[in-house]
């Protein structure tokens, strides 16, 4: 039996609306990508098998936003979870206003429910969009690093900080730019297939984690005042409230640094004064 059959009856004999389920279940697996109570906006969600996907592993307290251009039939078992759907267009300014609203409110109600939790929207945003197919795969591809783009640029807007991204792609000369386009906004980003996708497929998910929301970035030099001191006997320094760990330095200076390494809510520097 080839994996499409596999799949394909394997989701119809556990109750999910599509095969590519078991894409979303795999990639979370590989990355990590939901995690209890999380808040999770599915772009091209219908018919709903990844809603389905994430309403499990979010479960109580957890929110589920499937949008897409065609209607979402209600899930059967929310697991839980707050699940609402938008029918609209995500390049269109009304449908994402309608998502950062939703959004916005499961942010709040986390927030309320735990206070230390950052600032922000969604902690997942998870794309599956595929273009209408025209057989002439340079165009295609095209069509398809499109897409992600703008999954990607949604998910910038609706992330928090630590936020992570999953889009699909296919493969081609086009990759590469995008995904360095994301090197930029996360922490890190990896490049996998699920064993779900089809065997005949060449499609990818770059599967980002980390959403950065500093101020600074690797490589920036600038003069900052150490404040206080680590744990470690680092002084730190705060850049519009980011966090830098600077070794070597103590607190009531003012020093000029190199940031090395910046990570969602903290990073470190070195002195170059």
């Amino acid at each position: 039996m080839g994996r499409k059959d596999h799949y394909y009856n394997k989701a119809k004999q556990e109750g999910y609306r599509s095969r590519a389920a078991y894409k979303l279940k795999q990639l979370d697996r590989l990355e990590g990508l939901i995690g209890p109570g999380n808040t999770v906006v599915d772009l091209g969600a219908a018919p709903g098998g990844w809603m389905q996907v994430a309403a499990e592993m979010a479960g109580e307290g957890g929110t589920v936003i499937g949008v897409d251009r065609q209607r979402i039939d209600p899930l059967e078992d929310d697991h839980g979870a707050r699940v609402e759907t938008v029918r609209g267009d995500m390049t269109e300014e009304d449908t994402r206003d309608e998502v950062v609203d939703i959004a916005g409110e499961a942010d709040r109600a986390a927030k309320a429910a735990s206070p230390e939790r950052a600032s922000g929207h969604a902690d997942v945003v998870v794309s599956d969009l595929a273009p209408n197919m025209t057989g002439e795969y340079g165009l295609d591809h095209a069509r398809s690093v499109h897409l992600a783009r703008q999954a990607f640029r949604t998910a910038l807007e609706l992330l928090d900080s630590g936020g992570d991204v999953a889009v699909k792609v296919f493969e081609g000369q086009d990759l590469d730019d995008l995904r360095d386009e994301m090197e930029e906004e996360f922490e890190y980003v990896r490049t996998t297939s699920p064993d779900a996708s089809r065997e005949e497929s060449s499609e990818v998910y770059l599967v980002a984690k980390g959403r950065l929301t500093a101020p600074v970035r690797e490589g920036d030099r600038l003069t900052v005042e150490i404040v206080d001191e680590g744990s470690e006997g680092d002084g730190v320094a705060k850049v519009e409230d980011y966090t830098l760990f600077v070794p070597g330095a103590s607190e009531s200076e003012k020093v000029e640094i190199a940031v090395t390494d910046v990570k969602p809510r903290f990073g470190f520097a070195e002195r170059v004064d």
